[in-house]
């Protein structure tokens, strides 16, 4: 067998064997609750651990290489040279072991049994549960506000490796969900962060490289609740509720008081929102006010990072959100998540099953 025979073999069996495995997914749950509970880990032990031992993010800069090969790929249908026909042939084995790699690392895991089946499933919750929980969370996020380490302008400050407080705040409720077990990778910032708060995105999961990413321009308080978020990625919890709630979970339980307040900050506005459009405006007003602290401590980037994104970017910001958006939006539907971004909210059903279970203490 000739170089190239070989090399079709080899894309005939990752395209059909990937087509094979993500039907199996779709039509069998069972099916992909065992791949993810049993298989995805060990995939994540070691081609996690990998990626691990390069400081920067890997999946980024495969993602900068990604229009080059396609412009490439353009340019050799012009050239009538041996190279230009080598080059196609490998792009298309590159493209059937990222087809193959996505199936595995990603697709598959949209159809497992997510928490809010097994935990909510029936569950009728009223307004005085949301007003409660709401409450709740809002005197904590008050409370932890005024016990932050801040600078002369009001700023939280964190003097720690808070990298490897959010691997060991996940590792910490390991024992309370199967798939936390195991190995963390190490979280890692982005290089293009200012490109990623144009689209108002604190972190990425890459799949095509076992990695969680973070926005390294966004406000510190951020951080912690999206560094653990991403983490449960890693995982196996492919859907945004339950990375929230996990990345909630996590942060709430940790021993470090910064990694809590992010928590109670993490989830804040999607309690808040939800009883606010319950409610009137006096009914709203009764309630526990957020602290003028919390809403500083609650934005996405500073005045002084917001200026430095603007200066130094290609595209308006409001044009690459909306791409952003539509793109997010699109790859939850693809995936079954019919309710696309929105489904980012439904932590909220998930935190008033979880406190209606353990009480509020």
């Amino acid at each position: 067998m000739n170089k190239f025979s070989l090399r079709r073999l080899l894309i005939c069996v990752l395209l059909i064997g990937s087509a094979i495995f993500n039907v199996a997914a779709w039509m069998s749950r069972s099916f992909s609750d065992y791949y993810t509970d049993n298989i995805f880990p060990k995939i994540t032990g070691i081609y996690g651990r990998f990626t691990s031992l390069f400081r920067v993010s890997v999946g980024e800069r495969l993602l900068v290489l990604l229009p080059i090969l396609l412009i490439l790929l353009v340019i050799s249908f012009f050239i009538k040279r041996d190279f230009a026909k080598w080059y196609r042939r490998v792009l298309a084995l590159v493209l059937s072991v990222v087809v193959a790699v996505m199936s595995l690392n990603c697709f598959v895991l949209y159809h497992c049994t997510p928490l809010s089946v097994t935990e909510t499933e029936g569950e009728e919750y009223y307004l005085e549960d949301l007003a409660t929980l709401r409450d709740y969370i809002v005197s904590k996020c008050n409370e932890m506000a005024e016990l932050m380490p801040r600078d002369a302008d009001g700023n939280v400050v964190y003097d720690g490796d808070m990298n490897e407080a959010a691997r060991m705040a996940m590792a910490g409720i390991a024992g309370e969900y199967k798939r936390l077990d195991g190995y963390y990778v190490r979280p890692k910032a982005l290089t293009f962060s200012g490109f990623m708060s144009q689209q108002y995105m604190q972190g990425y999961y890459f799949p095509f490289s076992m990695e969680a990413n973070y926005n390294d321009l966004m406000y510190i308080m951020n951080k912690p609740f999206t560094m653990c978020h991403e983490l449960a990625h890693t995982h196996g919890y492919i859907y945004e509720d339950e990375a929230n709630f996990l990345g909630f979970l996590s942060c709430i339980k940790s021993d470090d008081p910064v990694f809590v307040y992010s928590g109670y900050l993490g989830v804040l506005n999607y309690v808040n929102n939800d009883f606010y459009k319950a409610v009137d405006e006096d009914e709203y007003k009764s309630h526990v006010k957020i602290s003028d602290t919390v809403r500083y401590d609650d934005q996405f980037l500073t005045e002084q990072a917001w200026e430095l994104v603007e200066k130094r970017a290609i595209l308006e910001t409001k044009t690459v959100k909306k791409a952003a958006d539509t793109f997010i939006d699109t790859n939850l539907k693809v995936n079954g998540v019919s309710s696309g971004k929105v489904s980012y909210t439904h932590v909220v059903a998930l935190l008033l099953d979880y406190y209606r279970a353990n009480s509020y203490n």
